[in-house]
């Protein structure tokens, strides 16, 4: 993949394909039952189909982040940790966003079931596989 945009785009598709399916499982061991898509449409007051698309929309724009900035600023060399880190970070702010929008919206929206730490688990466990995603996905410069 030559162009940093491309990056984007494939890095963030896959990644949320796979964050998706991971997000899908994750009430079967034990963890919230989260709904991206639904949760976003919700808040929108769109079809569920909306909340898709935004899904994956969200997804390309934190991978062109990764890609535009985060893979040169990282310092480590090991992309699992890399992914690992931005991860994290993109957890965080997808939180403080649905909380944001959640409050815009009136908590008119559907949230993830379940008690608090298990949604936090879910919502780790989701972010940091997509963080891995898009760190093996996008190509990284070499730190000098």
């Amino acid at each position: 993949m030559k162009s940093k945009i491309t990056q984007s785009l494939v890095a963030g598709i896959a990644a949320t394909v796979v964050m998706t399916i991971i997000m899908m499982i994750a009430p079967m061991i034990g963890l919230a039952n989260m709904n991206p898509p639904e949760m976003v449409s919700g808040m929108m007051g769109m079809p569920i189909a909306v909340g898709w698309i935004m899904h994956f929309m969200i997804g390309i724009v934190f991978a062109a982040s990764y890609v535009f900035f985060f893979s040169s600023k990282l310092p480590m060399e090991s992309k699992v940790l890399k992914g690992i880190v931005f991860g994290i970070i993109i957890a965080i702010l997808a939180k403080i966003g649905m909380t944001i929008m959640g409050t815009i919206a009136g908590g008119a929206t559907p949230g993830p079931e379940g008690a608090m730490i298990p949604m936090i688990m879910a919502l780790l466990l989701g972010h940091i596989v997509f963080g891995i995603v898009v760190a093996f996905i996008a190509k990284t410069p070499k730190i000098a």
